[in-house]
Parts: C-alpha cells; sequence; structure tokens
C-alpha cells in the first residue's frame, strides 16, 4: 500500500482503535459507519488485506459494544449484522476487482501479441535484401495505430506495402489490418505492381466510409532497381551518392479512392539504401513549430553502416526535434540490397 492509500485507511484505523471509549453509551448508531473501513480496503487492497480488515473491523464492533455494556438487542444484533453483510459484500467487491484486472492484464497481453502479428518486427535480409523495421503508436492504449507496413518474398521479387489509413483510434487500426490482410493475399499472385495496387483498392474500397482513404506505397525489388507505386503517400527517400526523393511523375490518389497507378523504375546502385516511412516523420513539429528536416536528418542518421544503427539514429534526432515521443503514428522501412555496405560516417 503506497503512502496515499495509508493516508485514507489510517484514519479509519483510528477510529476502530478508539471505538470502545468513544462509542460508550452510543454504539448501537453508530456500527454502520465502522463499514467505511472494509469499503475503502476494497477500493484500495487486494482481497486478502480486505479480508483482515472486515475481520477486525466486526471483532472490534462486537468488543466496543459488549465493552460499553450495549446489551445484545435486537437492534444491536440487526446494525451488527448489517455491517457483517457490509463486510462480506466489501470482500466480494475486492475480489471483483481483482479479477478483472486480472482479465485485463490478459486482454492486453493477447492484444499485444495480435499487434505483433498485424506488424511483425523485422530485421533480416529475405530475397537479397535486407529490410529493418521501427513502429511507434502515438496511442497509450495500443501499440498499433493506423500506419501500417507489411512485406511478401514472391516469384516477382521482394514486396514491401507502407501505408497510413486515415483517422485514428479503432476505425484507422481496423483498416490498416484490413489493408494487410488483403496485402498478403493479394502480393503473391498479382503480376506487377499496378495491378495489385487496382486489387487493393478494389477490396478496400465496399468497406471504407465516403471519406475514408489508405495512403500506400509499393516497392517492388530487382536486380540493380526498385519497381515503386505510390497511392497518395510520402515519396520514398534513396540514400546513396546522394539523397533524394522518390517522387512519382504522375500523381495517384489514395487507396479507397479509385486511384489510376503508374509504376516507375529507379536504378539502385551499390551501397543504395531505400527509406519507405509514413508522414508522421515529415509532418513531425519541434516545440515551437518548426518541423522536422527530413533530407538533413535523414543524410546524417542513414550514414550509419548498420540499417537497424541508422533507423535508430533517424529516430532519436526525430525525438531530439519533437522534445519527446511522436505525437502521430509513425511507421520506418529501411532496406538495403545485400552484398555492399553503406558508406561509413568519418
Amino acid at each position: 500500500m503506497d503512502g496515499g492509500h495509508r493516508l485514507l485507511v489510517a484514519p479509519v484505523g483510528c477510529l476502530l482503535a478508539a471505538t470502545p471509549g468513544l462509542l460508550i453509551g452510543r454504539v448501537q448508531p453508530i456500527l454502520p459507519l465502522l463499514a467505511i473501513g472494509p469499503l475503502m480496503a476494497a477500493t484500495f487492497l487486494g482481497t486478502r488485506r480486505t479480508v483482515l480488515v472486515c475481520c477486525w473491523t466486526v471483532l472490534l464492533a462486537l468488543a466496543a459494544g459488549l465493552g460499553a455494556g450495549t446489551r445484545l438487542s435486537a437492534g444491536f444484533a440487526a446494525c451488527w449484522g448489517g455491517l457483517l453483510l457490509g463486510c462480506a459484500c466489501s470482500v466480494y467487491a475486492a475480489w471483483q476487482r481483482a479479477r478483472l484486472r486480472e482479465r485485463l492484464a490478459e486482454t492486453r497481453e493477447v492484444a499485444r501479441i495480435t499487434q505483433e502479428t498485424i506488424l511483425r518486427p523485422v530485421s533480416r535480409t529475405l530475397s537479397g535484401t535486407h529490410v529493418s523495421t521501427r513502429y511507434h503508436c502515438a496511442s497509450r492504449e495500443s501499440s498499433v495505430g493506423g500506419d501500417l507496413y507489411d512485406l511478401a518474398v514472391t516469384p516477382y521479387g521482394l514486396r514491401v506495402l507502407v501505408g497510413d489509413a486515415r483517422g485514428h483510434g479503432l476505425d484507422a487500426l481496423r483498416t490498416a489490418a484490413d489493408t494487410i490482410t488483403v496485402f498478403r493475399e493479394l502480393a503473391y499472385t498479382a503480376p506487377d505492381l499496378v495491378t495489385l495496387a487496382r486489387a487493393l483498392d478494389a477490396r478496400l474500397s465496399p468497406g471504407l466510409g465516403a471519406e475514408d482513404f489508405v495512403t500506400a506505397v509499393l516497392a517492388e525489388f530487382g536486380p540493380g532497381e526498385v519497381r515503386l507505386v505510390n497511392c497518395g503517400h510520402p515519396a520514398p527517400l534513396r540514400s546513396g551518392q546522394r539523397l533524394e526523393l522518390l517522387e512519382p511523375r504522375v500523381p495517384s490518389p489514395p487507396l479507397g479512392l479509385h486511384p489510376d497507378p503508374r509504376q516507375y523504375r529507379v536504378r539502385l546502385q551499390p551501397g543504395d539504401r531505400l527509406l519507405l516511412y509514413t508522414d508522421g516523420l515529415t509532418e513531425a513539429r519541434a516545440p515551437d513549430g518548426t518541423p522536422f528536416a527530413l533530407l538533413t536528418e535523414s543524410a546524417t542518421a542513414l550514414s550509419e553502416p548498420m540499417p537497424d544503427a541508422a533507423l535508430h539514429a533517424l529516430y532519436e534526432r526525430l525525438l531530439a526535434h519533437t522534445g519527446g515521443p511522436p505525437t502521430d503514428d509513425l511507421a520506418l522501412v529501411l532496406c538495403q540490397p545485400t552484398g555492399v555496405t553503406a558508406r561509413v560516417r568519418v
């Protein structure tokens, strides 16, 4: 029991200890007040301690009544029986509160495992490309929000999805989960990214509201290149001999708004890295409103030799800029073809 709880329960204990002296000739009317102790114990203590408080309360009430010369009349017996009933209700309430806490802990654990299944942390080489991920959810009640990513090793090469479902809360989480589920179903059979994007839009649109959508970028890695389709999402960032945003030539609306996506190809030189991210990075603000300098900060962070260290450095620079955890969901996926290493910062 912490200090605050001691301050609340201590006055009741003092009242119980002083009962024999205080209630001489007036025990019966005040007996119901002794139920305050068990009720407070049920609120702040566990079941066992609540039982102890109830036992002491009942014994002290009986001893005070007998010590003050109170006759065992029907009225006293009724008051004492009411105190017993109050103690029993307090023990039951404490037991129910303990069960609720256990169920809540189990529910949170199930939610955590489910969320990790939806967004699996990755740091491994897949089909010739090393992939590292990092995710931050702005909600304290969940570890997954509306931002999303997923990977699929397909006959056409490694395919990567990064997206952002509009909104926050359960609706955004449901949309993100649906997007990942549909991607996992279609990524292995769609012959190209344009077909995949259109199929994603067709499957998601019926379940979205009139103002709902999912921004998304799809990447497919091949020998010496990456193929991209962008549906209203922030442009990927290529890091290597130079740092540049890979903007699509023809912008396309997000999924759910009937996009007309176009595929574009980008050559990847030895040592190049491709950073896919959500707008939690580009829209981050310092306390004075200064936006996060994406290119400048990324140039420094992505020069770290190891991919995981590069993502960690980028996230740390973001925290230093915002002065605290990001207020928006954030997904980061860093891809680097294997067989070469990034240039080491000097």
